[in-house]
């Protein structure tokens, strides 16, 4: 493998950005004193339309009922966003000229919402302007924007603590997003009760986003080998590279899914299971949503843009979807072997704490040894045997190939350079996982 060339203008320094969290059984009944804290006058509740008639959305409602907060909701958010839904909420969070947002669901309704903040708050802006480059014009966010108090009820993408929204641009077919830390939220209201309506498949998922987040913002580049240096503070970017804050939020994760995932997804009244994946998604949130994450993610975004007719079991939607969990850890056998080449000692300890047996361990094995960990722990879970399972031949490569290439914001922090010969190698060898 080329050694990276030493660049003359790399960064030197990285900033840690995260959301205000609170963590606790039942603490989202704290919701309406927060608001009426903040002197919140016009309250947006944002959520979809399955979990406005579960346990979470209503505990929400009894507390701002309770505080005399006065809210409209939004319930049209769509599981796996896109540019047209984005605009639907924008278009209603202007309209109703809100001082403050409450977020309750996943990543969907989160991203949502704080794509609804940050263009209320700058209404004359085109959406491209704030869109991450190339695709978008990726501009510095300068406005203010309103407080956003989310409510995560997935164990998953960590929205609750990044300055990160990911949506499908249609036209393009290709996931891509707006990444500032100006539109991180508030507030983070982490309560493991909710974790307790989500369904086996929604668990697993979920929780394969928290793996990734953690092993890829573990083995990225390392933030002062990031070029280019910015300018001006303002320009660092939300993803900076793995950084020694970053490392510790990750590794903290990992233990935590390699103890208690299988546990969350098998028993749904495993409390202590369900709380504790809560708490990793968060955590892991911390890490990536500083350090960044690299291939999987990259090569994820194309796989949920290009889905044809999966539709995955316990998701009550009107329209095939590739989860995002599932379409980034499908791939992350092959990422992980291909990545281990850079910093090799990363991935074995991280195979290591998913259970390897590394005492006669070579280094130079690093990859294959995660990878095949990886292999395990998904056949383990019941996991699709791969991209051909959800609908994928080799036929498919180019065009997966050709959305991932926008993806640079992402695939600019894999330790290792690559090519559209070794994408394509990637995306053949994950057609089939076991």
């Amino acid at each position: 493998v080329p050694e990276r060339p030493t660049l003359g203008n790399t960064d030197y320094a990285f900033e840690m950005a995260i959301s205000n969290m609170r963590y606790g059984e039942g603490v989202t009944k704290e919701i309406g004193m927060d608001l009426q804290n903040l002197g919140a006058r016009r309250v947006c509740l944002m959520t979809d339309k399955n979990l406005s008639k579960l346990p979470p959305v209503n505990a929400v409602l009894n507390s701002l009922t309770k505080y005399g907060i006065k809210f409209q909701m939004y319930d049209n958010v769509r599981v796996e966003p896109t540019d047209q839904s984005f605009l639907d909420a924008i278009q209603f969070a202007k309209k109703g000229e809100f001082d403050a947002y409450v977020a309750v669901g996943g990543g969907s309704v989160i991203d949502t919402c704080k794509a609804a903040n940050l263009y209320a708050a700058s209404p004359s802006s085109e959406f491209l302007d704030y869109v991450n480059a190339p695709i978008g014009k990726g501009k510095p966010v300068t406005v203010p924007l309103k407080p956003l108090i989310a409510v995560p009820t997935t164990s998953g993408t960590g929205s609750e603590t990044t300055g990160v929204a990911i949506f499908d641009f249609k036209e393009l077919k290709v996931k891509t997003g707006i990444a500032s830390r100006a539109i991180k939220p508030t507030l983070g209201i982490i309560d493991p009760l909710h974790t307790l309506s989500m369904p086996e498949r929604i668990v697993a998922n979920s929780g394969f986003d928290v793996l990734c987040h953690a092993l890829e913002s573990y083995t990225a580049l390392p933030y002062n080998q990031r070029s280019p240096c910015p300018s001006n503070p303002m320009e660092r970017p939300a993803y900076q590279g793995s950084n020694p804050v970053s490392d510790v939020w990750a590794l903290h994760a990992l233990r935590i899914i390699a103890k208690y995932l299988k546990r969350a997804i098998r028993n749904p009244d495993d409390r202590e299971a369900r709380a504790n994946m809560h708490l990793a998604s968060a955590f892991a949130g911390i890490g990536f949503g500083n350090a960044g994450v690299h291939l999987c993610h990259g090569m994820s975004y194309p796989i949920s843009g290009l889905v044809k007719t999966y539709k995955p079991k316990d998701y009550n939607v009107d329209h095939s979807l590739v989860p995002h969990g599932l379409s980034v850890v499908l791939t992350s056998p092959a990422v992980f072997a291909f990545t281990a080449q850079i910093h090799p000692e990363r991935h074995l300890e991280a195979a290591e704490i998913l259970g390897a047996d590394i005492r006669t361990a070579r280094i130079k094995d690093a990859g294959l040894i995660l990878a095949d960990t990886l292999r395990k722990f998904l056949f383990d879970l019941n996991v699709d045997d791969g991209l051909a399972a959800i609908g994928y031949s080799k036929a498919d490569i180019p065009a997966l190939v050709k959305g991932t290439l926008p993806q640079e914001r992402v695939t600019k922090l894999s330790p290792r350079p690559q090519t559209e010969e070794d994408l394509s190698a990637l995306f053949e060898a994950s057609m089939k996982l076991y």
